[in-house]
């Protein structure tokens, strides 16, 4: 088991509000970093120690026709190399899914431990796998998430592979299982080669608190998978969330992921005490953790303040259960401030990390919105969005998305235009790219624990 992490809750922020205003924006660091074995009992401090607990993971490979040939062979290699990555205090399972979803190992309905002759037995049966039929990811989904309905298991990770689209399920059905799997556990999705949907993948991910990323070339599979299960076994906490209390006449407006994946939580808030009067407080699933950062923009709405006049706006903690339905336990926590002042000095301009992200997202929307336009032959609002993009690209220091960029318009006398030949491969890499791959602000040192963060631009290459 890897070492457990401390975590620490840092607070980017310009507190300072012109009298009038009333929005405050602030980044908000979550660090976690190898430290000491756990107490028996975890105080609420800045940086504590968290539990253990068990893992557990599930690999789930696409064994629809369109995976017939080189697709299938690649995805065989992957899966016995993801075997090979297990630790052997691990459960695993491992599930063919085509138009029903179909135990490859062990042969019942059930998680077997990550042995030496277990992941042998699960090669072999891996090398019988199949192609035929069609795609139905929400009931791949539904037995991952019948494998995981085990509460000793803290850690819950899948790897989800496909080459196509949903298209032998209706939205409905992938919803309704979504909405069964959510919170049971975490689960990281691949699309292989370019004939699946970008969107299909996103919602899986998003949904299910994980990331997904485009693999072009089938013989990278293994390679990917590899890395992506040691990831996984180095996950230590499970069921982490951000608590956000605010005060009376405070109200949250969003919290989002902003680094290493853009993920919007403004949806998933969980009250804490839904039937509280006054100050409000509730929580965001983050999923698993292990040594690794994260960023989050939060943003609340406070009354009209007088000039140094000051407030706590928000209290961000991070939390997880307690054993044995205990409380919860507190690992860390900071304050976000709102300040009013009359000096403009003060309070002109957001802190640089608000702004860095925030043209993030500006960047993620160009992109989002200029491709959709380029896919229903709109080549004048491609061509605006895509500029945009490109410029602030290179702005954020997003050398990555700028090269793709490339491959998808033509820069000729200071025009911006979309090609006429754009690989496939191409415009789906741009697509994860809007979501999946974020940067942190370029004046900061590249000091991230998480090696899958500091892949950055590298991600969706494939």
């Amino acid at each position: 088991m890897s070492d457990r992490p401390d975590f620490a809750v840092e607070i980017h922020q310009n507190p300072y509000l012109p009298v009038d205003a009333t929005q405050v924006h602030a980044i908000v660091r979550v660090t976690a970093r190898t430290g000491r074995p756990p107490l028996p009992a975890v105080s609420s401090s800045s940086s504590s120690a968290a539990r253990a607990s068990a893992a557990a993971e599930v690999i789930i490979i696409d064994t629809s026709a369109s995976m017939a040939g080189e697709r299938l062979v690649e995805a065989q290699q992957a899966a016995k190399a993801a075997v090979d990555a297990l630790r052997e205090d691990v459960d695993f399972a491992v599930v063919a899914g085509s138009r029903d979803a179909a135990m490859v190992y062990p042969r019942d309905v059930l998680l077997a431990p990550a042995t030496d002759r277990g992941k042998e037995a699960a090669k072999v049966a891996i090398s019988k796998l199949t192609a035929a039929g069609g795609t139905r990811i929400g009931r791949w989904l539904s037995l991952a998430a019948e494998l995981f309905d085990d509460s000793r298991h803290g850690i819950r990770h899948a790897v989800l592979l496909t080459d196509g689209r949903n298209e032998h399920e209706t939205e409905e059905e992938l919803d309704a299982a979504l909405t069964v799997c959510a919170g049971r556990f975490v689960c990281d999705c691949r699309g292989v080669g370019a004939d699946w949907d970008p969107a299909e993948l996103r919602e899986v991910a998003t949904r299910l608190l994980g990331r997904f990323a485009v693999v072009a070339d089938p013989r990278h599979l293994t390679a990917d998978f590899t890395e992506m299960i040691g990831r996984a076994m180095g996950k230590a906490v499970a069921d982490v969330a951000l608590r956000v209390w605010t005060p009376d006449k405070v109200s949250l407006q969003f919290l989002k992921q902003v680094y290493p994946a853009r993920r919007d939580l403004t949806g998933k808030r969980i009250e804490v005490d839904p039937h509280g009067e006054g100050p409000a407080t509730g929580d965001y699933p983050t999923g698993i953790w292990g040594t690794e950062k994260r960023d989050y923009h939060l943003c609340v709405t406070v009354p009209v303040g007088k000039p140094y006049q000051r407030m706590q706006a928000a209290r961000v903690s991070v939390v997880v259960p307690g054993p044995g339905g205990e409380p919860d336990v507190t690992l860390a926590e900071a304050m976000v401030l709102a300040e009013w002042t009359d000096d403009r000095a003060r309070s002109t301009g957001r802190h640089s990390s608000v702004e860095h992200y925030s043209r993030q997202e500006e960047l993620a929307d160009s992109l989002s919105e200029g491709l959709s336009a380029y896919r229903r032959g709109d080549d004048e609002t491609a061509s605006t969005r895509l500029r945009r993009a490109h410029e602030l690209a290179e702005r954020t220091g997003s050398s990555g998305t700028s090269q793709r960029l490339d491959r998808v318009v033509a820069r000729e006398t200071g025009e911006v235009r979309p090609r006429q030949d754009v690989d496939a491969a191409d415009l789906i890499a741009l697509d994860t790219e809007s979501s999946e791959s974020a940067h942190r602000p370029p004046d900061e040192p590249d000091d991230d624990p998480d090696p899958e963060a500091k892949a950055g631009d590298d991600e969706g290459e494939g």
